[in-house]
């Protein structure tokens, strides 16, 4: 059996883990099965590039951050479009699938990934997914491995942000990464007690964000923490295609230093803006990350040796499972309004900047 294996996307802690944990699996259980790596993500399998993996190559990358295969993004819009050959990516790596000998093709990748997954299965190839991403954004799954590392990567920033922020007697604004979702920035910020949380599932109100900072300064609060996703929007923008919602905020002008600039002059406070950007994204994964990234990458095995192709991995509870690939592509996973650690935060005091407050159901 010849297995492909590639990472594509963004990097995040935890692939490399997955990696092995995949590759000890099918060395061990399944017999005669070889492993071909393919470089730089469906990148290099639209080129054809690749190599043979040794058992070898699987050693001592279990705690290595980043991924022994490179990455890249292509973006799924692109795959069917022909080029002046008449050829599109899918139709080079379809060709390419089987100029390698591909039984099958194990991809590691986020929301992009797996609706490119998805194709290529509708178009003939056996394939299997498995979820990764820091956004923890992947419909059908409880969980993706690296967010966990992110979570404690972010939390961190927020904790040492605390102590300058006290120090000084200022706002501020710590920028998490998630484009369209807030889980990131909701785990990270009640983890590391802010005391307004941003995020794009609850567009806000500036004037409640600037209500909230003097409100703590009429408290006492010489400081305020704001954990905000690079996604978060307000409600006016809410109602903005994207595009509109850029060119209203000027062309070098994030949501977060918008709203930095707008407490400071109507809040009368001094107020600094922090981006942790692709630290959040790096280094060597977590214990728990390396731990869940070594199940999944196992029961991707499993799903290889009982011929389940289509699918992708899943957690569900406490249980490892997985999903048809056509079932979740193309699906975003969004934090619900009213999610438990919303309502925990709310319970809290932690303000959303939306004017919501906690409702203690009797």
């Amino acid at each position: 059996m010849k297995i492909g294996i590639l990472t594509s996307g963004g990097d995040c802690p935890g692939l490399n883990a997955v990696i092995r944990g995949f590759a000890k699996y099918v060395y061990n259980q399944i017999p005669k099965a070889e492993i071909i790596g393919i470089s730089d993500g469906y990148g290099g399998l639209i080129s054809g590039e690749a190599h043979t993996l040794k058992e070898s190559d699987f050693s001592g990358i279990l705690n290595v951050g980043g991924t022994i295969l490179g990455t890249s993004r292509q973006p799924f819009k692109l795959m069917t479009q022909e080029d002046q050959n008449g050829q599109s990516k899918l139709d080079m790596m379809k060709k390419n699938y089987k100029k390698l000998g591909l039984d099958l093709l194990v991809t590691l990748g986020g929301a992009g990934t797996h609706k490119t997954a998805a194709l290529l299965s509708q178009n003939g190839c056996n394939v299997i997914g498995i979820p990764k991403t820091i956004d923890n954004d992947i419909w059908g799954t409880d969980v993706t491995f690296g967010f966990h590392t992110a979570v404690d990567i972010a939390t961190e920033c927020i904790d040492r942000i605390h102590t300058t922020a006290a120090s000084h007697g200022r706002t501020m604004l710590i920028e998490i990464m998630g484009n369209k979702v807030g889980w990131l920035t909701l785990y990270a910020g009640v983890a590391g007690g802010a005391d307004i949380v941003l995020i794009p599932e609850l567009p806000f109100e500036p004037d409640e964000v600037v209500k909230t900072v003097k409100k703590r300064i009429d408290k006492g609060k010489a400081f305020n923490i704001i954990a905000i996703a690079e996604g978060a929007m307000t409600k006016h923008e809410s109602k903005m295609k994207k595009q509109d919602r850029l060119e209203a905020r000027g062309n070098d002008t994030t949501i977060t230093n918008a709203l930095a600039k707008y407490i400071e002059e109507k809040a009368e406070v001094e107020t600094r803006v922090v981006v942790p950007g692709h630290l959040q994204r790096g280094g060597n994964p977590s214990p728990y990350d390396r731990f869940l990234s070594t199940e999944m990458g196992c029961f991707a095995g499993k799903l290889v040796e009982e011929g389940k192709f289509g699918t992708t991995v899943s957690v569900q509870g406490n249980k490892i499972t997985s999903n048809y690939l056509m079932d979740i592509a193309g699906k975003t996973k969004y934090i619900p309004k009213d999610h438990q650690i919303i309502e925990v935060a709310r319970s809290i005091g932690i303000s959303f900047g939306d004017g919501e407050k906690y409702e203690k159901i009797v």
